[in-house]
């Protein structure tokens, strides 16, 4: 008798958790849905070095991040993305296609992606999505209580594991005309 027990609640703990990570989910989708931009800081681990700073983000594919110790800013205008090093007048552009931000930024994409993922809850605090897209495999994790997108893990160009925390999130925020005009090497 106990062991009928037992199972039917296990039975119950594995449904209630199926229709949590369900509702938690469409309320990830449905958000996402709902942003058309995005400021936040940010911690970045790439191997042993951790940066911080600020970014903005305006979807599709638009990204604006300043780096505060190292003077750095990083900017995609949809197409394009520039690292630039205030420090030391390092200047580099890569087409978007070339980088995991192409995907990560392409609010479409994840939706897409993220309704076809199962996902599953880590510490229960947060739903991970994993995807594999060509050679990029890239992890999204979202907080399950107020459903915002709080990182991702991806391998970067250089073959470095990147993760990314977000915080201090604010959605839909006015976003200035030439927010993510590329910066000009030749005016340094």
């Amino acid at each position: 008798m106990m062991r009928y027990v037992t199972t039917f609640f296990f039975f119950i703990f594995v449904f209630s958790q199926c229709n949590l990570l369900a509702s938690t989910k469409s309320n990830i989708i449905k958000n996402l849905n709902n942003t058309e931009s995005l400021s936040f800081k940010f911690k970045q681990h790439i191997g042993d070095k951790t940066q911080e700073g600020n970014c903005l983000i305006e979807y599709p594919k638009k990204i604006y991040c300043k780096y505060e110790k190292s003077k750095k800013i990083l900017v995609s205008n949809g197409k394009k993305l520039v690292i630039q090093n205030l420090k030391n007048d390092q200047y580099y552009i890569y087409p978007i296609e070339k980088t995991a931000l192409n995907l990560i930024l392409d609010k479409n994409f994840l939706l897409e992606k993220i309704k076809k993922s199962d996902g599953d809850i880590i510490d229960e605090k947060y739903l991970r999505f994993k995807f594999v897209e060509g050679e990029y495999q890239i992890n999204i994790f979202f907080d399950i209580f107020s459903h915002n997108i709080i990182g991702w893990q991806n391998i970067d160009i250089y073959q470095n594991l990147v993760i990314t925390y977000l915080f201090d999130l604010k959605k839909n925020i006015n976003v200035r005309k030439n927010q993510f005009r590329l910066p000009n090497p030749t005016n340094n």
